[in-house]
C-alpha cells in the first residue's frame, strides 16, 4: 500500500469518485477517493459484518469505529433514523467523505468525530464537518471493522479506547480477517475487559469472523 489509510492527512492526490452501493439491503449514492480505507469498493470484510450483524437499537448513540468513507455509518443511519451515529476515524479525507456522503444521502443522525493516532476523540476537531465528542459519552452498539494492519499493540489500543465506552447491556461487533488473528483477538478481549463482559464469536464467513462483546 504506498500510503497507509491510517494516516492522518492523506499525501496522495484527493480523486473524488462516485458509485452506487448497497448497504444493508439499501442503495446509497456515494463519494470516495485515495488515501481511504477501500477507496474504490464495499471491502468484503465490511460487507460481511453489514450482512451478519443483528438489528442495531432504535435508539441511542452507535459508534462506526474506522468509519473510512462511511458505508457502516449510512447503514446504521438508514437503519436506526432515531438514533445518533458517531463515526470516528484518524485520517480527515475519511472524515470529509463520510461527512458528505451523509448529507448526500439525507443522513443527518451521523456526526463525524476526528481521533489521534491513538484512537482518542481530539478535543479540537481539525475540520469544519467534525464535531467534539463528549467525554462522557457511552454507546448503545459499536460496529466496527477495525484497522487490524496498524500492529497488534495499536490495535489493542485503539480497542481498549472505545469498548469500555458500552453502555450496559450494549453490543460490540467487529469483523476480522480470520487469518489475521480473530481467533486469538477473542481470548485477549475477553482478558482485557475482564468480567463485566462476554467475548465470543458471533458468525463466521468467507474467510471473516464477527466478534461479539457484550456488556453485562
Amino acid at each position: 500500500m504506498a500510503e497507509q489509510y491510517f494516516a492522518a492527512e492523506p499525501t496522495s492526490k484527493d480523486v473524488r469518485r462516485t458509485m452506487r452501493v448497497a448497504l444493508r439491503g439499501r442503495e446509497a449514492d456515494v463519494e470516495t477517493s485515495n488515501g481511504v480505507f477501500s477507496g474504490s469498493r464495499v471491502d468484503l470484510g465490511t460487507s460481511v459484518l453489514l450482512r451478519q450483524a443483528p438489528e442495531p437499537p432504535e435508539t441511542g448513540d452507535l459508534l462506526d469505529l474506522g468509519c473510512g468513507w462511511g458505508p457502516v455509518s449510512l447503514a446504521l443511519a438508514a437503519e436506526s433514523p432515531e438514533a445518533r451515529v458517531w463515526a470516528v476515524d484518524v485520517n480527515e479525507r475519511a472524515l470529509e467523505l463520510t461527512a458528505s456522503n451523509a448529507r448526500r444521502n439525507g443522513a443527518a443522525n451521523v456526526h463525524v468525530t476526528a481521533t489521534d493516532e491513538q484512537g482518542a476523540p481530539l478535543a479540537d476537531q481539525p475540520l469544519d464537518v467534525c464535531e467534539a465528542m463528549p467525554d462522557d459519552l457511552t454507546f448503545d452498539a459499536i460496529w466496527s471493522n477495525p484497522p487490524i494492519r496498524i500492529g497488534k499493540e495499536a490495535l489493542h489500543t485503539l480497542l481498549m479506547a472505545w469498548l469500555p465506552r458500552l453502555k450496559e447491556g450494549g453490543a460490540a461487533y467487529l469483523v476480522v480477517q480470520r487469518n489475521l488473528g480473530s481467533d486469538s483477538l477473542i481470548p485477549w478481549l475477553a482478558d482485557a475487559l475482564g468480567e463485566g463482559y462476554a467475548v465470543g464469536k458471533y458468525a463466521s464467513s468467507k474467510g471473516f469472523r464477527i466478534i461479539e462483546v457484550l456488556r453485562k
